[in-house]
């Protein structure tokens, strides 16, 4: 499934003609995390450390030169950490990479595109990287719409999560309610309303548009009108251990069901690309 345009400006766009140093075999130990980098969990590692045992690193880094440390380059990555830390797990001492100048906007505005064109973010981790530009370097919403190719709308839409209870965000997190109905229950009101309208949510199922109605009689205080929201019952720890493995393994959103006959093992996937790679990771030719 094509990924729609819109990221035309790319990476090479916001580093135009500043001195490029050029293609370079760097150490791995010289090389820094940027401490910007918006994504905070990295899947597929292994089986991309034995994609580059084999086959090496296609894409290059893209990384920024530091103050030398005892007459010893040093670099900061700008893009490309998942590739690092493959490399590291393939037991490579030596990457290839891009020296360029950037500043500490451009190593945020990088990262932050790298991602979105590979579609590693969830919805949250994008959220914070938009706040960190606003508050950090006083950019408006228009304008890091511009930067990262995305409608002012949705970088709207997304900062506005990050207004969402913590239950709430929680749950978005873990992918048991999505954007859709984070964003509807967001309209309930305050923290209260917020947290009981997401337990009646998980209970009921409901769709996001049903979301939608139930955060308006929320938000008018109309609570006699809702039936209590059933008590969510507590999960076995072992089965969440269990469905984090799998989620692991497969690089997805899992759900593990029991019941005393056996259970249900449901996996999620968003694209034609996720659901080959499921195909291929359980066996598939």
């Amino acid at each position: 499934m094509a990924r729609p345009a819109g990221l035309g400006r790319g990476l090479a766009a916001l580093l135009p003609d500043e001195r490029p140093v050029g293609l370079q075999e760097l150490p791995i130990e010289s090389i820094e995390a940027n401490p910007h980098q918006p994504r905070k969990q990295f899947e597929g590692l292994d089986e991309l450390a034995t994609s580059i045992r084999e086959h090496g690193i296609l894409q290059p880094l893209l990384v920024s030169a530091l103050a030398d440390v005892g007459g010893r380059p040093r670099y900061r990555l700008i893009a490309g950490e998942r590739r690092l830390q493959a490399a590291t797990l393939a037991g490579l001492y030596r990457v290839p990479a891009v020296v360029k100048e950037a500043s500490d906007q451009q190593l945020v505005e990088l990262a932050l595109i790298e991602n979105i064109q590979r579609e590693d973010l969830n919805v949250l981790e994008e959220a914070s990287a938009y706040q960190h530009l606003i508050s950090e370097f006083g950019l408006t919403q228009e304008d890091v719409a511009g930067r990262v190719g995305k409608a002012r709308v949705s970088v709207a839409n997304a900062l506005r999560l990050l207004r969402a209870a913590p239950a709430v965000r929680e749950a978005l997190r873990r992918d048991d309610i999505s954007e859709g109905h984070a964003r509807a229950i967001l309209g309930a009101g305050d923290v209260h309303n917020q947290e009981r309208l997401l337990e009646h949510v998980l209970a009921a199922g409901c769709s996001v548009r049903q979301t939608e109605e139930l955060a308006r009689r929320y938000a008018s205080q109309a609570l006699a009108l809702l039936p209590a929201p059933a008590p969510v019952p507590e999960r076995d720890p072992d089965m969440l251990r269990v469905e984090h493995l799998f989620r692991q393994a497969l690089g997805t959103r899992v759900k593990l069901d029991r019941s005393r006959r056996g259970g249900r093992l449901t996996i999620f996937f968003s694209s034609d690309e996720e659901l080959d790679t499921l195909y291929r990771r359980l066996g598939g030719a």
